[in-house]
C-alpha cells in the first residue's frame, strides 16, 4: 500500500484541514504529540460528569420565627396605631355609683401612631452574551444559576433584617429590640457559680424557662392572647437540651421535659423552642442570649411590601450582555407590644 499521498497526522494537511507543523515526507506518523492529543480526547469523552451543582453552605430561619405579611407597595414607612385608655379615679372603686352622686367617671382614649421604617432591596445580575452561548453546550442555564444567587442573597439579607436589623440604617430585630426587657438568668447555686445551661440541672433549666414565660405574661397583665409561645436559643444550648437526658436512667431528654412541663403549656397555650445562629453572642458583653416572645401577627411582624421581583431585563450592546434588576420593598421588624418580648443572657 502506498502511503505517500496521505496527509500527515501531526502536520501538513489532514482531510483538507491545515493542522500545522512540517510534513514528514508525507508519511502518516503517530508521535508523542499525537498520543497526548488523543489521550486528552479520550479523557474528555470518558469522564463522568456530575450533574449536581454544589451551592454555598448557608441557612436562614426567619420565616419560622416571625410572621411575614405581604403587600403594601413602594412606601417609605409603615404606620401602626395603638390606643391606651384612662378612667377618672381608676377602674377599681371609681366606677361604683351611689345615691346622691352628682357625676360619673369618664373614660378617655389616647391614640398614638408608631412609624416603622421600610427600605428597598436591590440587586442586579449580568449575563455576558458569549458566556450564555457557551452555556448552551453544557445544558446549564447561567441566568438560572445567577438567579439562585440573587435569592440566596435576599434570604440572607432578610435573616439579618429579622434577627438583628440593619445597624447602618438604625433598625433593630427580634434579638435586640431596645424596648424589650433584658436580664441575666439565675445562677446554679454551685460552689463555682455559673449561669450557663451546660452547668445546670434539668430542673434549673426549667426554672429559667418558666421564670421567663411568667415574667413576660405578667408584663402583659396575663392576657391569654399574649401568653409567650416562642423561645429562641443558640445551637450549642439547643443541642445540649436536645441530647442530654433528664437522668442517666431516663429516656426523656431535657427538651422533652421542658416542652411538657413549661408554664405556657400548663396554662392552655403552646411553646416552640428552636435554635438560630443569631442568638450566639447576642447578649450583653457577647454572652449567649435566650429570646422569649409571643410569635403572633398582632404582637410582632415583618412586611414584604413588595416581594422580591424581577423588575426589568434589557440587552446591553455596549458590553454585549443582558442586565437584569431585582428589587423588593421590606420593613424593619415591627414590635407592637415591647412588653411581650424579653431577653435572658448568660445561658
Amino acid at each position: 500500500m502506498n502511503y505517500q499521498n496521505m496527509g500527515t497526522f501531526d502536520g501538513g494537511v489532514v482531510g483538507g484541514v491545515r493542522t500545522g507543523g512540517a510534513a514528514r515526507g508525507g508519511v502518516l506518523t503517530l508521535d508523542e504529540a499525537a498520543i497526548a492529543s488523543g489521550g486528552a480526547f479520550l479523557r474528555s469523552e470518558l469522564e463522568k460528569r456530575d450533574p449536581l451543582i454544589r451551592t454555598p453552605l448557608t441557612s436562614f430561619t426567619y420565616p419560622r420565627d416571625i410572621n411575614v405579611s405581604v403587600g403594601g407597595g413602594w412606601v417609605d414607612a409603615i404606620s401602626a396605631q395603638a390606643v391606651g385608655y384612662g378612667v377618672t379615679g381608676g377602674s377599681g372603686d371609681s366606677p361604683v355609683g351611689s345615691g346622691g352622686a352628682n357625676g360619673i367617671p369618664v373614660v378617655n382614649a389616647n391614640v398614638t401612631t408608631g412609624l416603622y421604617k421600610a427600605h428597598v432591596f436591590q440587586l442586579a445580575l449580568k449575563v455576558m452574551f458569549v458566556d450564555m452561548q457557551k452555556a448552551n453546550y453544557t445544558g446549564r442555564s447561567l441566568d438560572s444559576l445567577l438567579t439562585d444567587g440573587v435569592r440566596m442573597t435576599y434570604d440572607k439579607h432578610m435573616d439579618q433584617n429579622v434577627y438583628l436589623g440593619l445597624p447602618a440604617y438604625g433598625t433593630t430585630g427580634l434579638l435586640n429590640c431596645p424596648d424589650a426587657l433584658e436580664t441575666t438568668v439565675a445562677g446554679n447555686g454551685a460552689a463555682t457559680p455559673s449561669t450557663r445551661w451546660k452547668d445546670k440541672t434539668p430542673d434549673q433549666i426549667l426554672a429559667d424557662v418558666n421564670a421567663a414565660l411568667v415574667a413576660n405574661w405578667a408584663a402583659a397583665e396575663y392576657d391569654e392572647s399574649a401568653l409567650p409561645n416562642h423561645i429562641l436559643l443558640p445551637y450549642e444550648q439547643y443541642t445540649d437540651i436536645l441530647t442530654r437526658k433528664v437522668t442517666d436512667l431516663a429516656s426523656e431528654t431535657i427538651l422533652d421535659f421542658l416542652l411538657r412541663n413549661n408554664a405556657a403549656v400548663k396554662n392552655g397555650g403552646s411553646l416552640y423552642i428552636g435554635a438560630t445562629r443569631w442568638c450566639k453572642g447576642a447578649g450583653t458583653g457577647g454572652t449567649d442570649r435566650m429570646a422569649v416572645y409571643c410569635n403572633r401577627e398582632r404582637f410582632v411582624s415583618v412586611e414584604e411590601l413588595v416581594p422580591l421581583s424581577r423588575v426589568m431585563s434589557t440587552p446591553n450592546a455596549a458590553e454585549t450582555c443582558y442586565d437584569t434588576a431585582y428589587m423588593a420593598n421590606l420593613s424593619e421588624v415591627e414590635v407592637f407590644y415591647p412588653q411581650t418580648i424579653a431577653y435572658y443572657d448568660g445561658i
